[in-house]
């Protein structure tokens, strides 16, 4: 099976007026930071909050009239679940949708919504294709595979399409990887469309399943990722062929720099994005040598990110850029003592948002008392304010990293 650019045009044409035409726009503030001309492509505006509502679209749009009476099957951890059950309430088609156990709240809530079937089965996204697969054969269902069908790929390829119409002057594309639909697609139709241009794609650290099968290396992944839309063992027998001869290089993030991604997508942009979502701009701003002076293509493939994990992501990135912070402070077991401190902090621009008294547990002399003080600040510099002014005072104080409660500096 095969797909070409007149496919995925064709596949367009379908898709006008039934999903979204998301804006790719060029952000200046992320461009200062990357060191080269960024434009990003906002696939988590589409109504189900990411690119795969193109596939789905075009998949179920393709079915005869037995398979949508029959109803369709399909196999996420939540965007292509909900691109199949929106699209196929919208067509009047029965869906059935096979979810791993672990995937976050918020997206088999909004599945539902969509009022699809949920089954929730297996450990990973492998597991819960094979069981989709079992309920297929029993019940006559149609399986709509997330990634290695033809009109899934010419589907997701339509956002290359939109992406150079909009910004003609990219000169490289980056991509999320996952099971290769999105890159297999949007390669496709950049080559045709601009030759020459350079594709690259991005794989969480922890799955790279891509990059180590066109390796001929064993698929070895695993592990706890905020990139659960990426996390995907089984890359598709046709999308990796498509990489192989259209795909420049296949870059790895880590978790630190998919939750930096993150966090900077929500402060400069505005823009609420899941660690899949956030995966092409954490590649380039990993890799900013790769890309500097480039006009870059990056794009955010989604939206559907747990509001739990999201505040987290918050918090430590407050921790990490030294606007969350913990002190502790060796004081005088006195009267007084302890609002002084507090003042001396105040006075410094310092916000007290927790405060932990230590008197019997900590090893410190008897008529001394360690203060253990969380505080908002400004940045690392305003930290080492603080930490003089408590000093100059009389009252010596240590930055404590907050995962390992080790003294830092």
């Amino acid at each position: 099976m095969t797909v070409t650019a007149q496919d995925i045009r064709r596949a367009a044409e379908l898709l006008d007026g039934r999903i979204v035409r998301t804006p790719t726009l060029h952000s200046r503030t992320l461009s200062d930071i990357a060191g080269c001309r960024l434009w990003l492509k906002f696939e988590n505006l589409q109504y189900t909050a990411s690119f795969k509502d193109r596939g789905a679209c075009v998949k179920l749009a393709s079915l005869d009239e037995a398979a949508r009476q029959g109803g369709v099957i399909a196999a996420s951890a939540g965007n292509h679940a909900q691109g199949v059950a929106y699209h196929a309430r919208r067509l009047g088609i029965p869906a059935t949708i096979v979810m791993p156990a672990q995937t976050p709240f918020n997206k088999v809530r909004q599945t539902e919504h969509f009022g699809a079937r949920i089954v929730l089965h297996g450990a990973d996204l492998a597991e819960s294709y094979d069981h989709a697969v079992e309920i297929a054969d029993r019940e006559g269902l149609t399986v709509v595979h997330p990634y290695d069908d033809p009109a899934i790929i010419a589907g997701q390829g339509t956002a290359a399409l939109e992406m150079l119409e909009d910004a003609p002057d990219l000169d490289a594309l980056v991509v999320p990887i996952g099971g290769g639909g999105l890159i297999g697609g949007m390669a496709l139709m950049a080559a045709e469309m601009k030759p020459g241009i350079e594709i690259f794609g991005v794989e969480a650290a922890l799955y790279p399943a891509m990059k180590q099968c066109l390796a001929g290396a064993d698929i070895r992944t695993g592990g706890t990722t905020i990139a659960e839309g990426i996390a995907v063992k089984r890359p598709g027998e046709i999308t990796r062929e498509i990489v192989r001869r259209q795909v420049a290089d296949i870059l790895l993030v880590d978790e630190p720099a998919l939750e930096n991604a993150v966090l900077m997508l929500l402060e400069i942009e505005k823009s609420v994005v899941e660690g899949a979502g956030a995966a092409a701009l954490a590649a380039v701003l990993e890799n900013r040598e790769r890309f500097a002076g480039r006009t870059v293509g990056a794009v955010v493939s989604g939206g559907n990110i747990d509001s739990r994990v999201l505040s987290a992501i918050l918090m430590r990135g407050l921790v990490r850029q030294g606007r969350l912070v913990r002190l502790r402070i060796e004081i005088q077991d006195q009267p007084g003592v302890l609002g002084a401190v507090a003042r001396l902090i105040g006075e410094a621009g310092g916000n007290i948002v927790e405060v932990y008294h230590q008197r019997l547990f900590h090893n410190v002399p008897l008529k001394q008392a360690e203060l253990d003080v969380v505080l908002e600040t400004r940045d690392a510099d305003h930290v080492a304010a603080v930490l003089k002014a408590l000093s100059d005072a009389g009252h010596p104080a240590t930055m404590i990293s907050s995962a390992t409660g080790a003294k830092v500096g």
